[in-house]
């Protein structure tokens, strides 16, 4: 019965992230602040306007999985099949950033109209000409997709600050929400370990009574974007890539890929 457990819920997995590439995909952690030696659980979610499903542990899914903390970086270790996905404890005082990079999934279009749509969403500029111009088919074609999340967590103090993991695509907290009262988040956007210029940036902020809000935002000439934020909310922050793949046969394999970098966190009262 365990197995099969575990078989069934491999499966949703891999079912929910195959067909999840216009959702955002996040860390929660139970708690953004918490006390040192004390256990810490964070869920790994798919969905969309900053609510979705909470998916297990699964080393295959997983390509990095990491607490980094006072230029520490240590993996964290599950059991296949946890959920929550991650629990620990984190010893130190101190601001904690989780990573999280997924393995690459697949999706196959058969129907141009929700690419168009996906494309308009993320404001994918020529993304549809260059489709067009490459000859590739709009009757079906497959885009894979890797996703790379960060979520700052204060542990005891919360001092620090976060800064880039070496992320394909990531999104860096120029600001250090727990250490200090502020009325905005400012971020870079990174890709290669450059920034980002005028990439749209989508914040889902999130009330105390799970009311959730989206607003979007375009980063600067330094790949940054400043964000509005209030005591006693969550956010989400979403910003996504795409990148063209070296083939323009769309029947021998995946023609498009997109990378998808999120950072979630929270604002004190």
């Amino acid at each position: 019965m365990r197995l099969l457990i575990s078989a069934l819920s491999t499966a949703a997995f891999v079912l929910a992230t195959t067909n999840a590439s216009a959702h955002e995909f996040w860390i929660e952690p139970h708690a953004y602040q918490i006390q040192p030696g004390t256990e810490f659980k964070a869920d790994l979610k798919v969905g969309e306007e900053f609510s979705g499903s909470t998916y297990p542990y699964r080393p295959s899914q997983i390509t990095r999985f990491d607490i980094v903390q006072n230029d520490v970086t240590t993996e964290v270790k599950s059991r296949i099949g946890d959920n929550p996905a991650m629990s620990t404890s984190i010893g130190t005082d101190g601001l904690a950033v989780i990573v999280h990079e997924t393995a690459d999934n697949r999706l196959t279009y058969t129907e141009f109209k929700k690419f168009e749509k996906f494309v308009a969403h993320k404001a994918f500029e020529g993304i549809i000409a260059e489709h067009d111009a490459r000859g590739l088919s709009r009757e079906k074609f497959v885009e894979t997709y890797r996703r790379y999340a960060k979520a700052l967590v204060a542990v005891g103090d919360g001092a620090g600050k976060d800064t880039a993991v070496g992320l394909k695509t990531e999104i860096v907290a120029l600001a250090n929400p727990y250490a200090e009262k502020t009325d905005t988040m400012p971020v870079r956007v990174m890709l290669n370990g450059a920034p980002r210029v005028k990439t749209q940036v989508e914040l889902f902020e999130k009330a105390p009574d799970e009311t959730v809000i989206v607003t979007l935002h375009t980063t600067d000439a330094k790949g940054e974007a400043i964000l509005p934020v209030k005591a006693g909310h969550s956010y989400l922050v979403d910003a996504v890539w795409a990148e063209a793949l070296p083939n323009n046969d769309a029947t021998v394999g995946p023609v498009w890929k997109t990378h998808w970098a999120a950072l979630t966190f929270y604002v004190p009262e």
